[in-house]
């Protein structure tokens, strides 16, 4: 039994293990996840801000997963990282964590692109 626990154990730490290779965050937005199967495109990145603020706005694409795909991935992930989903309000997924606001709006469907934005709130 305790072979058969061990056998079990070690095959459950491989596949953690498999998984956080392919696990990634966005350039720029260090603590939000990039979900596999989207591209950022980084030279469209803004980015500035000081200790006590940003403003950071990144996009993203995907011709393999739509947007119900990504609402799910994120409204799943981002609390995980202290961030409250607060609704969706015409395409755009919204998130607060202290005093910013996170927003994840559909600019397109085919092929999907996706506007992340990250920003203190007013």
């Amino acid at each position: 039994m305790k072979k058969l626990f061990l056998l079990i154990f070690c095959c459950f730490c491989l596949m953690l293990s498999a998984e956080a290779k392919d696990f990634r965050f966005i350039d720029g937005l260090e603590d939000v996840p990039l979900m596999k199967g989207l591209t950022q495109d980084t030279e469209k990145t803004i980015s500035f801000g000081n200790e006590e603020s940003r403003f950071i706005e990144v996009y993203l694409t995907s011709s393999k997963v739509g947007f119900k795909k990504i609402s799910s991935f994120y409204k799943e992930s981002l609390p995980q990282l202290g961030w409250t989903y607060q609704g969706l309000i015409d395409n755009t997924l919204l998130f607060y964590r202290d005093s910013e606001s996170l927003s994840i709006h559909k600019e397109s469907s085919k092929p999907l692109n996706v506007r992340i934005t990250v920003k203190n709130r007013v």
